[in-house]
Protein backbone atom coordinates (compact mmCIF):
# COMPACT_ATOMS: atom_id res chain seq x y z
CA UNK A 1 0.00 0.00 0.00
CA UNK A 2 1.19 3.35 -0.70
CA UNK A 3 -0.42 6.58 0.89
CA UNK A 4 0.19 10.04 0.02
CA UNK A 5 -0.21 12.12 2.96
CA UNK A 6 -1.44 15.83 2.61
CA UNK A 7 -0.53 17.98 5.42
CA UNK A 8 -0.97 21.93 5.76
CA UNK A 9 2.59 23.03 7.11
CA UNK A 10 6.32 21.86 8.07
CA UNK A 11 5.62 21.13 11.36
CA UNK A 12 2.49 18.39 10.48
CA UNK A 13 5.10 17.20 8.15
CA UNK A 14 8.13 16.86 10.03
CA UNK A 15 5.81 14.88 12.81
CA UNK A 16 4.01 12.54 10.53
CA UNK A 17 7.52 11.75 8.52
CA UNK A 18 8.33 10.34 11.94
CA UNK A 19 5.41 8.45 13.32
CA UNK A 20 4.05 6.90 10.14
CA UNK A 21 6.54 4.30 9.54
CA UNK A 22 5.64 2.89 12.87
CA UNK A 23 2.33 2.68 11.66
CA UNK A 24 1.84 1.11 8.68
CA UNK A 25 5.61 -1.13 8.94
CA UNK A 26 8.30 -1.64 6.39
CA UNK A 27 6.59 -3.33 3.59
CA UNK A 28 4.06 -0.14 2.67
CA UNK A 29 5.04 3.14 1.54
CA UNK A 30 4.51 7.52 1.70
CA UNK A 31 5.25 10.07 0.57
CA UNK A 32 4.08 13.66 3.51
CA UNK A 33 3.38 16.72 1.23
CA UNK A 34 3.74 20.11 3.43
CA UNK A 35 1.89 22.98 2.44
CA UNK A 36 1.92 26.41 3.53
CA UNK A 37 -1.48 26.74 5.61
CA UNK A 38 -4.92 25.57 5.37
CA UNK A 39 -6.87 27.69 3.39
CA UNK A 40 -10.54 27.08 2.88
CA UNK A 41 -12.13 25.02 -0.08
CA UNK A 42 -13.26 27.26 -2.91
CA UNK A 43 -16.69 28.31 -3.39
CA UNK A 44 -17.95 25.68 -6.31
CA UNK A 45 -15.12 23.30 -5.21
CA UNK A 46 -13.51 24.14 -8.57
CA UNK A 47 -10.16 24.74 -7.16
CA UNK A 48 -9.30 28.26 -8.97
CA UNK A 49 -6.39 29.48 -6.62
CA UNK A 50 -2.66 29.41 -7.78
CA UNK A 51 -1.07 26.65 -6.70
CA UNK A 52 2.23 28.47 -6.40
CA UNK A 53 0.70 29.59 -3.43
CA UNK A 54 0.39 25.75 -1.69
CA UNK A 55 -2.87 26.25 0.34
CA UNK A 56 -4.22 23.05 0.79
CA UNK A 57 -8.15 23.44 0.79
CA UNK A 58 -7.35 26.05 -2.20
CA UNK A 59 -5.92 23.35 -4.08
CA UNK A 60 -7.36 20.18 -2.67
CA UNK A 61 -10.20 20.05 -5.51
CA UNK A 62 -7.37 19.97 -8.44
CA UNK A 63 -5.37 18.03 -6.28
CA UNK A 64 -8.17 14.90 -5.60
CA UNK A 65 -8.97 15.17 -9.14
CA UNK A 66 -5.70 14.46 -9.87
CA UNK A 67 -4.75 11.64 -7.59
CA UNK A 68 -8.28 10.17 -8.90
CA UNK A 69 -6.92 10.17 -12.70
CA UNK A 70 -3.50 9.64 -11.54
CA UNK A 71 -4.65 6.04 -9.23
CA UNK A 72 -6.89 4.83 -12.07
CA UNK A 73 -3.70 4.50 -14.43
CA UNK A 74 -1.77 2.08 -11.43
CA UNK A 75 -2.01 -1.64 -12.47
CA UNK A 76 -4.05 -3.85 -10.64
CA UNK A 77 -3.32 -5.37 -7.34
CA UNK A 78 -1.40 -1.84 -6.79
CA UNK A 79 -2.81 0.11 -3.98
CA UNK A 80 -2.83 3.83 -3.24
CA UNK A 81 -4.60 6.15 -1.14
CA UNK A 82 -5.07 10.04 -0.03
CA UNK A 83 -4.89 10.91 3.66
CA UNK A 84 -5.50 14.81 3.81
CA UNK A 85 -4.83 15.92 7.49
CA UNK A 86 -5.70 19.46 8.67
CA UNK A 87 -6.67 20.95 11.76
CA UNK A 88 -10.23 21.82 12.87
CA UNK A 89 -9.66 25.13 14.64
CA UNK A 90 -12.87 26.83 15.24
CA UNK A 91 -14.97 25.01 12.76
CA UNK A 92 -18.06 22.59 13.12
CA UNK A 93 -16.47 18.92 12.63
CA UNK A 94 -19.94 17.41 11.11
CA UNK A 95 -20.17 20.76 9.00
CA UNK A 96 -16.39 20.29 7.54
CA UNK A 97 -16.36 16.78 6.97
CA UNK A 98 -19.65 16.71 5.32
CA UNK A 99 -17.56 19.73 2.92
CA UNK A 100 -14.56 17.69 2.37
CA UNK A 101 -16.96 14.76 1.71
CA UNK A 102 -19.33 16.51 -0.77
CA UNK A 103 -15.36 17.72 -3.07
CA UNK A 104 -14.44 14.09 -3.28
CA UNK A 105 -18.21 13.13 -4.50
CA UNK A 106 -17.50 15.25 -6.87
CA UNK A 107 -14.20 13.68 -8.38
CA UNK A 108 -14.85 11.00 -11.30
CA UNK A 109 -12.32 9.03 -11.10
CA UNK A 110 -12.57 9.30 -7.09
CA UNK A 111 -9.08 8.67 -5.44
CA UNK A 112 -9.42 6.30 -2.48
CA UNK A 113 -9.12 9.22 0.60
CA UNK A 114 -9.63 9.47 4.08
CA UNK A 115 -10.00 12.74 5.83
CA UNK A 116 -7.96 12.95 9.48
CA UNK A 117 -8.74 16.01 10.90
CA UNK A 118 -6.59 17.01 14.42
CA UNK A 119 -8.76 18.46 16.63
CA UNK A 120 -8.28 21.22 17.58
CA UNK A 121 -5.08 21.28 16.17
CA UNK A 122 -1.96 19.05 15.50
CA UNK A 123 -0.20 19.82 18.49
CA UNK A 124 -2.65 17.21 20.03
CA UNK A 125 -1.56 14.54 18.82
CA UNK A 126 1.74 15.36 20.40
CA UNK A 127 -0.19 16.32 24.10
CA UNK A 128 -1.43 12.90 23.29
CA UNK A 129 1.58 11.14 24.68
CA UNK A 130 3.00 13.45 27.72
CA UNK A 131 5.38 10.85 28.34
CA UNK A 132 7.23 11.77 24.95
CA UNK A 133 6.77 15.12 25.74
CA UNK A 134 8.37 15.01 29.00
CA UNK A 135 11.02 13.03 27.51
CA UNK A 136 12.32 15.63 24.70
CA UNK A 137 11.52 18.92 27.83
CA UNK A 138 12.85 17.08 30.73
CA UNK A 139 12.28 20.91 32.52
CA UNK A 140 8.55 20.89 31.05
CA UNK A 141 5.63 22.30 33.17
CA UNK A 142 3.81 19.58 33.96
CA UNK A 143 0.38 21.01 35.59
CA UNK A 144 -0.72 22.04 32.38
CA UNK A 145 -0.43 18.85 31.57
CA UNK A 146 -2.24 17.46 33.94
CA UNK A 147 -5.23 19.47 33.79
CA UNK A 148 -5.37 19.01 29.95
CA UNK A 149 -7.78 16.65 28.55
CA UNK A 150 -7.50 14.82 25.11
CA UNK A 151 -8.56 16.67 21.91
CA UNK A 152 -9.79 19.54 24.38
CA UNK A 153 -10.35 22.97 22.10
CA UNK A 154 -8.06 24.93 24.26
CA UNK A 155 -5.55 26.36 22.65
CA UNK A 156 -3.94 23.67 22.08
CA UNK A 157 -0.58 24.98 20.62
CA UNK A 158 -0.48 27.69 23.61
CA UNK A 159 -0.94 24.78 26.21
CA UNK A 160 2.24 23.03 24.68
CA UNK A 161 3.71 26.21 24.29
CA UNK A 162 3.08 26.77 28.22
CA UNK A 163 4.47 23.68 28.85
CA UNK A 164 7.55 23.84 26.68
CA UNK A 165 8.65 26.75 26.16
CA UNK A 166 10.40 29.47 28.63
CA UNK A 167 8.21 31.62 29.17
CA UNK A 168 5.19 29.96 28.21
CA UNK A 169 2.95 31.19 25.24
CA UNK A 170 2.65 34.61 26.66
CA UNK A 171 6.45 35.40 25.95
CA UNK A 172 6.31 33.01 22.41
CA UNK A 173 3.62 35.24 20.97
CA UNK A 174 4.86 38.28 21.80
CA UNK A 175 7.95 37.38 19.31
CA UNK A 176 5.48 36.59 16.38
CA UNK A 177 4.15 34.07 14.12
CA UNK A 178 7.46 33.32 12.51
CA UNK A 179 8.99 32.33 16.05
CA UNK A 180 5.58 30.61 17.04
CA UNK A 181 6.46 28.44 13.58
CA UNK A 182 9.63 27.25 14.27
CA UNK A 183 8.72 26.52 17.79
CA UNK A 184 6.05 24.76 16.38
CA UNK A 185 8.52 22.67 14.14
CA UNK A 186 10.78 22.20 16.84
CA UNK A 187 8.49 20.53 19.26
CA UNK A 188 7.54 18.11 16.07
CA UNK A 189 11.14 17.27 15.89
CA UNK A 190 12.16 16.84 19.47
CA UNK A 191 8.95 15.16 20.84
CA UNK A 192 7.85 12.60 18.23
CA UNK A 193 10.97 10.50 18.61
CA UNK A 194 9.77 9.39 22.02
CA UNK A 195 6.45 9.19 20.77
CA UNK A 196 4.41 5.66 21.32
CA UNK A 197 1.91 5.30 18.41
CA UNK A 198 0.11 2.48 20.26
CA UNK A 199 -0.53 4.73 23.26
CA UNK A 200 -1.14 7.64 22.20
CA UNK A 201 -4.39 9.34 24.61
CA UNK A 202 -5.39 11.60 21.20
CA UNK A 203 -9.10 10.19 19.50
CA UNK A 204 -8.21 12.09 16.90
CA UNK A 205 -4.97 10.92 16.48
CA UNK A 206 -5.82 7.14 17.09
CA UNK A 207 -8.20 7.76 14.41
CA UNK A 208 -5.51 8.42 12.20
CA UNK A 209 -3.54 5.42 13.07
CA UNK A 210 -6.58 3.31 12.25
CA UNK A 211 -7.46 4.43 9.27
CA UNK A 212 -3.97 4.03 7.61
CA UNK A 213 -4.18 0.42 9.09
CA UNK A 214 -7.52 -0.23 8.00
CA UNK A 215 -6.49 0.54 4.74
CA UNK A 216 -3.79 -1.78 4.68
Amino acid sequence: MHFEILVEDQSGQRMLAALVPHIIGPKHTFRVHPYRGIGRIPKGLKGTSDPSQRILLDNLPRLLRGYGATFAEYPSGYDAAVIVVCDLDDRCLKAFRAELLKLLNGCNPRPETRFCIAIEEGEAWLLGDPRAIIAAFPKAQTKPLDAYRNDQVCGTWELLADVAFPGGATVLKVRGAQAVGAEKLRWAEKITPHMDVENNHSPSFCYFRDKLRQLI
